[in-house]
């Protein structure tokens, strides 16, 4: 059936769409099999997903980051040092959704990062300042929950370090 990564109440984090909640572990029938799924409720936006037990790893879903991890997205996020790849925006764009789509707390602060750093220089495109939301808004979500803290708090914190620099 797959072992139970995840229980009823538990906050998860789903590649690309952040941290849910999983509301329920229930049996279904799918292509003729009966299987277990969890039923998450994404925090974001209220959609729910269905993830099946034994694929949610390789689906990428994951606990969410500790809180002495914090830290380390910080650290991430005020390393200015950082070369931006002078490709078209298009490129990198598609560069970015892939790092985003990893799942990847720390590659998600890498996208947030690279594009503040990118904004200093230039205007963004609309497509970069979508995906500069998603990638705020993704940071934002997870760290308040791994801090217990507000999560107007942690976007204050944020914009401090790039405010700073």
């Amino acid at each position: 059936m797959g072992v139970e990564m995840f229980k009823v109440g538990d906050f998860a984090v789903y590649p690309a769409q952040g941290v849910g909640i999983i509301e329920a572990i229930e049996n279904r029938e799918a292509g003729g099999t009966k299987q277990a799924f969890y039923i998450m409720k994404i925090m974001s936006n209220g959609m729910k997903i269905m993830i099946p037990l034994n694929a949610a790893k390789s689906a990428g879903l994951r606990e969410v980051i500790k809180e002495k991890e914090i830290p380390k997205i910080y650290d991430i996020l005020k390393n200015r040092d950082v070369t931006i790849d002078k490709q078209t925006w298009n490129k990198r764009y598609r560069e970015y959704l892939e790092r985003i789509k990893t799942g990847s707390v720390f590659e998600i602060a890498r996208v947030l990062r690279d594009l503040y750093v990118l904004k200093s220089d230039k205007n963004l495109s609309f497509g970069e300042r979508k995906i500069m939301d998603t990638a705020r808004g993704l940071l934002v979500k997870e760290i308040s929950i791994a801090a217990k803290a507000e999560e107007a708090k942690i976007e204050e914190d944020i914009k401090m370090i790039f405010t700073m620099h």
